[in-house]
This record gives C-alpha cells, sequence and structure tokens, in this order.
C-alpha cells in the first residue's frame, strides 16, 4: 500500500511539474519571443505610448469624427470587455425589432448621405465585443467622419481602403476593418479633433 502510494505522489509530482510550470514557462517564452506583440494582447498605442486598447477587443465610438463599429449586447452599456456575450435574442424578440429600428432611426439621422444601411451597423456580434465592421459599413460612414473632420470624403475614403485587411491565407473569412485601428490611422493622417481623447479611448 505504501509502495503504490509513493508512486502515485511521485507520478502527480512529476506532472505538476511538466503540465503546471515546464509547460506553461516553455509555451508563454516562446510566445514572447516569436509573437511578442500578440502574446501581450495585442494592445494598441495612440503614436505616443498611451494604450488605447486591443486589436482583438471592439470599443464603442460615439463621435461624429470617427468610425462607429457595430453594435454590442456585451455588459449592461456594451463593449464590455469583462462581459462578452451576444444578445440572445430570436428573429421573433420585440425587443430585438425594437432596438434593431432605432438604430436604423439613429443612423439615418447621422448619415445625411442616405443609401442602405449595411446590416452589421445594426446587428451585434456573437461576443458583442467584434472588433471589426465590413468595407462597405466603413465606407458608408465616410461622409459623415469626412463632414466632422472638415475633409474631403475622398481624402478619408484613402484611409478607409488602405485599412481593409484581407481574406486570412486569402481564402478564410471575409474582407474587414478594424474600427480601432481606422480611427488612430485617421487620427496620425489628419489629427484628433477637439477635444483631446480620453485615456480610455477614442
Amino acid at each position: 500500500m505504501m509502495k503504490t502510494t509513493l508512486i502515485a505522489l511521485r507520478v502527480t509530482l512529476v506532472t505538476l511539474l511538466v503540465t503546471g510550470l515546464l509547460y506553461p514557462f516553455l509555451v508563454t517564452g516562446l510566445a514572447q519571443v516569436l509573437f511578442p506583440a500578440q502574446a501581450r494582447g495585442s494592445l494598441v498605442d495612440d503614436g505616443h505610448g498611451r494604450v488605447v486598447g486591443s486589436a482583438l477587443i471592439g470599443q464603442g465610438f460615439s463621435r461624429p469624427a470617427y468610425f462607429h463599429p457595430r453594435p454590442s449586447a456585451a455588459g449592461a452599456h456594451g463593449y464590455d470587455a469583462t462581459a462578452s456575450a451576444g444578445s440572445n435574442l430570436g428573429p421573433t424578440s420585440q425587443k430585438l425589432r425594437d432596438r434593431t429600428a432605432g438604430d436604423v432611426a439613429r443612423l439615418q439621422q447621422e448619415h445625411t448621405a442616405g443609401g442602405r444601411i449595411p446590416a452589421d451597423m445594426v446587428t451585434a456580434s456573437a461576443s458583442g465585443l467584434d472588433p471589426h465592421i465590413s468595407p462597405e459599413a466603413a465606407r458608408w460612414q465616410v461622409e459623415r467622419v469626412a463632414r466632422a473632420r472638415g475633409l474631403a470624403p475622398e481624402r478619408v475614403s484613402a484611409v478607409v481602403e488602405a485599412s481593409v485587411e484581407g481574406r486570412d491565407l486569402g481564402m478564410l473569412g471575409e474582407p474587414r476593418v478594424n474600427v480601432l485601428l481606422l480611427n488612430l490611422a485617421l487620427d496620425r493622417q489628419f489629427g484628433a479633433p477637439a477635444p483631446a481623447l480620453p485615456a480610455s479611448g477614442l
């Protein structure tokens, strides 16, 4: 009995050392060397050393001079990185219809250029934290952003087109635009509109 117990304890200790210490340290070390930015959470700074978010986590933008993300159901007010979740509202939900109708009315008022509203501007992602919108959704917002910044739409369009990310490996997923990176590109090229950016984001 004692011999079996000692063997079991040794196996447990070796397993804990290998899987609980050595392996995690090895993987973390390799990640830090090979993919340092991704290993640290794909954090993004504003060009002045101030971290304003992660390229992997969507955040809310409401000022007209910035491109807006898709709606979020993460947390009470949306875009809460500690409460990633979809709305779980089905197509027969009156609450979902009311929310979507409200978003459509708001977007039509904000975007005087008209045109059909891209679907991702009124639909939340499954996580509520999707950092991307479709290229069509970005292009649809160009006139509003250009007007708010006092720029020709063509200049803003050029930044949008330069920010479009293609399919992974040329075949996976869809073309997309990272909203945070796009807004930072605007600020780098044309300057941040007043008032200054808060510490938590744009």
